[in-house]
C-alpha cells in the first residue's frame, strides 16, 4: 500500500481516494473511502486503453457479472461509471493474502487445510454456477484468503450461458496451467472447466509449485493437455481428488457438490490453525494508510439517485488476471517467524489477455557484418508531447503503441506468431551487443543495451521511401509507475512494447547500407502522441522479443521480421 502521488485525483466519482493500493497492465488500483465512511478498492482503467473496444467490453462485463452474481464467496460491488472516462468501479476493501502470496511466502499448505480450502472454493463456484455464470479464470492469484472465509476475484472473463467469449482470434481464455483442455482446444467453457482449474489450484496449493511447469506459455498449455499433473509428495488421497478434477475429458471430472463431499469437511474453514494464521481479522483498520496532506478539495456532490440509477447491490469479485494483481500485499506473520506486517489485499477488477497456442516458425537471416551509421530516436523525456505525426522528409514521427502478441523464445530461437507482412527478398536484420558484437547467429544474453541493424541487400531501383521502426518489448508488462512488472504474478507483455524513430530502409548515399538504433537510447513508448522512456534491460530479465516493421503512420504500421535475445 503506497501514499497517494501528486498526480491522483483526490476524487473518484463521490469517493475519497487514500492510498495506492496496487497497478496492473489495464489500469490503477486505489484504496478509497465512501461519502458514508465505507472502506472500498476503486479500479480506474488507464487512459491509454480507453479507446479500445475490446477492453471496455470485458470492463463492462465485469461489472455486469458482479451485479449478476450474489455470494457469501465475492466481494459486493459499491459503485461504477461506465458511460465516459475515466472508467471505473468500486468494491468493498478485503483484507487477507491472496492464495498466491500466502504459498510464496510460507511453502504449501497441510492436505488437512487444503481439502478445506478446496470445499470452500467448490461451495463458492457452485454458488457463482447458481447465477448461470462461469468464472473461466479461477487460479491462485484470484483467491483472497479472507478472514471470514475465501474470496472469489477477477470476473473480467466470466460469462454466462448463451453470451459470447470476449477473447482475442486465435487466443483461448484464462491462464496457461489452470486452463482446461476442452477450452483451449475447442473454447468450450463450462463449469467442468471450473471444476479443473480448482483441481489445478489446489495442486499448487499442496505442492507449491504450478501444477503443469512453468515456461513457455504454449509448452504450459500443452503440457495441461497431454501430460499429468505435478503431484509429487502429495497425500494420496488428496492426490487422488486432485487428479479426478483435472481429468483430461470434462465429463470424468467430479461435479461440485461431488467434491465437496469427497473433501471429508468437518469444521469450519476459519477455524483451521493455519487458515486462520493467513487471514486474522481486526488487523485492516490498523493498517489503514494515514491520508496523504492534501490542500482541502470539497468532494463532487451526486445528484439523487432515480430507481434506475442505482447500482445492483451484487457480489464483484476482482482482481486482474493473467495480469499482475490489482493490489499490494504486506507480509503476515507465520507460525516460526518473528511477527511482521499484515497482509493487505483489496479486491479489483481486472482485464484479461488470453494466451495463444498456436505456433508458427519465422526464420531470420543475419546480417554480413556491414556496419553503417546509426539512426538515433527523437523522443525524449517522460510524457513528452509529439510536435506531430510527420517527421522529416514525410517520414512518420514515431510509432504509437498497440496491442501485439508476437514473442520470441530464446529456448527454440523463433517467434511464435508468422510476420503481418512478408518483406523483401534481400531484406536482413542483425541484433548485437554494442560492447561486444557478434553476428553469428547465436541467441545473445544481454544485460545493459542491444544494438538492431537492419538492410535490403538487394534495393530497388526505385527512389520511393520504404519506412521501417524497430519494436522491443520485455517478456512482461511493465507498470508505468516502478518501470518493472507488477510484483506478485507477472504477465505476458501483449502490446509493442518501446519503438524507435522509423528510417528509410533505402535513405543515405548507399542504398544497400545497414541502419542501426540501440536500446534503450534510441527507444520509446508512445502513447496518444506522448512518449515515455523505454526502461532498461535488467529491469525484466527473460526472453525479449524485436520486430520490424514497415510504417506508413504513427499508427499503421504491420511487421515484417521477427526475433530477440535474453536478457540475464
Amino acid at each position: 500500500m503506497d501514499a497517494l502521488k501528486p498526480q491522483d485525483p483526490p476524487y473518484i466519482g463521490t469517493h475519497t481516494l487514500l492510498a495506492r493500493l496496487g497497478a496492473g497492465g489495464m489500469g490503477q488500483v486505489y484504496l478509497g473511502r465512501s461519502p458514508g465512511g465505507r472502506l472500498v478498492a476503486i479500479k480506474v482503467i488507464r487512459d491509454e486503453i480507453t479507446d479500445h473496444p475490446e477492453a471496455l467490453a470485458r470492463f463492462r462485463r465485469e461489472v455486469e457479472t458482479a451485479r449478476a452474481v450474489r455470494s457469501a464467496y465475492t466481494a459486493n460491488l459499491i459503485d461504477a461509471s461506465l458511460d465516459s472516462a475515466p472508467y471505473w468501479l468500486a468494491t468493498e476493501y478485503v483484507t487477507g493474502p491472496t492464495l498466491a502470496q500466502a504459498i510464496a511466502e510460507r511453502g504449501p499448505l497441510p492436505a488437512e487445510t487444503c481439502r478445506a480450502l478446496c470445499a470452500a472454493l467448490a461451495e463458492g463456484l457452485a454458488a457463482v454456477h447458481a447465477h448461470g455464470v462461469t468464472h473461466r479464470d479461477l487460479k491462485p492469484q484470484n483467491v483472497i484468503l479472507a478472514a471470514q472465509g475465501p474470496q472469489l476475484i477477477d470476473f473480467g472473463i466470466a460469462r454466462g450461458v448463451g453470451q459470447t467469449a470476449l477473447t482475442d482470434a486465435g487466443f483461448a481464455p484464462g491462464t496457461p496451467g489452470f486452463t482446461a483442455p476442452e477450452v483451449l482446444l475447442r473454447n468450450e467453457v463450462g463449469p467442468p472447466a471450473d471444476v479443473f482449474a480448482l483441481g489445478a489450484t489446489l495442486a499448487y496449493a499442496a505442492t507449491g509449485r504450478a501444477p503443469f511447469g512453468a515456461g513457455d506459455p504454449n509448452g504450459v498449455s500443452y503440457r495441461a493437455v497431454h501430460e499429468p499433473v505435478d503431484l509429487a509428495g502429495v497425500a494420496p488421497e488428496l492426490a487422488t481428488l486432485i487428479e479426478a478434477c483435472v481429468a483430461k475429458e470434462a465429463a470424468a471430472r467430479p461435479g461440485l457438490a461431488e467434491v465437496i463431499a469427497r473433501c471429508g469437511v468437518r469444521t469450519a474453514l476459519v477455524a483451521d490453525p493455519v487458515y486462520a494464521g493467513l487471514a486474522t481479522p481486526g488487523e485492516a483498520a490498523a493498517q489503514t494508510p494515514t491520508m496523504p496532506l492534501r490542500q482541502p478539495v470539497a468532494p463532487p456532490v451526486a445528484p439523487p439517485a432515480g430507481p434506475h440509477d442505482l447500482p445492483t447491490a451484487g457480489p464483484a469479485p476482482y482482481g486482474p488476471q493473467g495480469s499482475p494483481p490489482g493490489y499490494t500485499l504486506t507480509r503476515m506473520s507465520q507460525p516460526g517467524r518473528r511477527p511482521g506486517k499484515r497482509w493487505l489485499a483489496a479486491v479489483a477488477v481486472g482485464l484479461v489477455v488470453g494466451v495463444g497456442t498456436a505456433t508458427a516458425v519465422v526464420l531470420a537471416q543475419q546480417g554480413d557484418g556491414k556496419d553503417g551509421a546509426a539512426g538515433r530516436a527523437s523522443a525524449s523525456g517522460r510524457g513528452t508531447a509529439s510536435k506531430g505525426a510527420a517527421g522529416k522528409g514525410g517520414a512518420p514521427a514515431y510509432a504509437e503503441m498497440k496491442i501485439d502478441r508476437t514473442l520470441f523464445d530464446s529456448a527454440t530461437g523463433q517467434c511464435q506468431l508468422p510476420p503481418e507482412e512478408r518483406p523483401s527478398d534481400g531484406f536482413m536484420m542483425v541484433i548485437e551487443d554494442p560492447d561486444n558484437p557478434d553476428k553469428n547467429g547465436r541467441v545473445l544474453t544481454l544485460d545493459h543495451r542491444v544494438r538492431i541493424g537492419f538492410r535490403d541487400k538487394y534495393p530497388p531501383a526505385s527512389k520511393a521511401p520504404y519506412y521501417v521502426t524497430v519494436s522491443v518489448k520485455p517478456p512482461n508488462d511493465i507498470d508505468p509507475d516502478t518501470g518493472k512488472p507488477v510484483d506478485g504474478m507477472r504477465i505476458t507483455s501483449a502490446t509493442s512494447g518501446y519503438t524507435s524513430t522509423p528510417l528509410d530502409l533505402y535513405g543515405g548515399a548507399d542504398r544497400g547500407d545497414w541502419k542501426y538504433v540501440t536500446y534503450p537510447d534510441d527507444f520509446r513508448q508512445w502513447v496518444k502522441g506522448k512518449a515515455y522512456p523505454a526502461i532498461p534491460l535488467t529491469n525484466d530479465p527473460g526472453d525479449w522479443t524485436v520486430e520490424w516493421h514497415h510504417i506508413r503512420t504513427p499508427g499503421d504500421y504491420s511487421s515484417v521480421m521477427c526475433a530477440g535475445f535474453a536478457v540475464k
